[in-house]
């Protein structure tokens, strides 16, 4: 997703094949729900994958550390305030909000941690692409999710300890080394596998995201086909509890960045990158120390979040159409 937006794309080799993995890419939405809905209709080969499930996010997040390179950490370095308040509200408001959520709807013990534990994942990577697509700062939306990936080890475990321990055993030391191995150590090897290999595959750099997209569809093909029992459940408070922590995200996100006095374009950047979670880490951590259940508001906040932020996206890039062509006009009056 990474390598699309940046404009990594190989002068090698310009042309279809980038064209064709960027308009892939693209539609990760519609990959989500299309495949979703074959999983609901046919859950047999989907359940088939259910055992690769860890091994999938860990490619998908080796994809995406192929498509960074050293100036998205040194982004960090050189703007440390703006990048860390981002990662400080991601990892505060969210977690926050899916608590009391919780707390209000009376989730049942399983489904509140499921929720606490999607609420305190990092940033998705595919707000990335939403951020290009919105018109915000992509550059900053990179930082902030390069960041609350390399901390997530940390963070997401603990709060979910924190928030949910009281309700079910959290095994943070366990979650800890689970997620560094899931998330970290194939990004940082995508990264250093990028940077050692730069001109061997600077034109199959496209490829990265589109397998990366390829997995987490599967991933969460294989959660629709694991709960298909359950998913009803989703068409009442499940449903309408992770909507409201969506857009809970995405306001506050915009609120985050007025209240700092950010431009326009990192108010927007804020707002997506709070509002989108790593849902997908969501649903391996549920699954692997919850239960299938628990996996129901990860899943679910897959297809929101992505659809809600794509439409939050197409909103601003016809707001900002229409001011264009208002001032183009005045201009040519003038």
């Amino acid at each position: 997703m990474m390598a699309q937006i940046q404009g990594s794309p190989s002068r090698k080799q310009p042309g279809k094949f980038h064209r064709i993995l960027g308009a892939y890419c693209n539609l990760f939405a519609v990959w989500v729900v299309l495949f979703g809905m074959l999983a609901w209709v046919d859950p047999g080969p989907f359940l088939a994958i259910q055992s690769g499930m860890k091994w999938f996010f860990a490619l998908a997040m080796f994809g995406i550390g192929a498509t960074l390179t050293s100036e998205d950490f040194l982004r960090i370095i050189r703007r440390p305030g703006i990048v860390l308040l981002g990662s400080c509200a991601q990892f505060s408001l969210m977690p926050l909000g899916a608590w009391l959520l919780g707390r209000i709807f009376g989730l049942p013990d399983d489904l509140a941690v499921g929720l606490i534990l999607t609420g305190a994942a990092p940033g998705a990577m595919a707000s990335n692409v939403i951020t290009y697509l919105a018109g915000a700062d992509v550059a900053y939306s990179i930082s902030i999710t390069t960041l609350s990936t390399l901390i997530c080890p940390i963070m997401t475990p603990g709060l979910t300890a924190l928030l949910a321990g009281a309700r079910m055993e959290v095994p943070f030391w366990t979650m800890v080394l689970d997620v560094a191995l899931t998330v970290v150590a194939p990004v940082l090897a995508g990264t250093a596998f990028h940077m050692c290999f730069r001109k061997r595959i600077e034109g199959w750099l496209p490829l990265f995201p589109a397998v990366s997209t390829t997995f987490l569809v599967f991933i969460t093909s294989s959660v629709v086909a694991l709960n298909r029992d359950r998913l009803s459940e989703l068409t009442g408070v499940v449903f309408l509890v992770c909507l409201l922590l969506n857009l809970w995200g995405l306001g506050s996100g915009y609120i985050t960045g007025v209240a700092a006095r950010l431009p326009e374009r990192q108010r927007r950047t804020l707002s997506i990158e709070i509002g989108m979670q790593n849902a997908g880490l969501g649903v391996v951590l549920a699954m692997k120390y919850f239960g299938a259940r628990a996996t129901l508001p990860a899943a679910a906040f897959v297809f929101l979040c992505i659809l809600t932020a794509a439409t939050l996206a197409a909103f601003w890039r016809w707001r900002d159409g229409k001011q264009l062509a208002a001032n183009t006009g005045l201009q040519s009056v003038n």
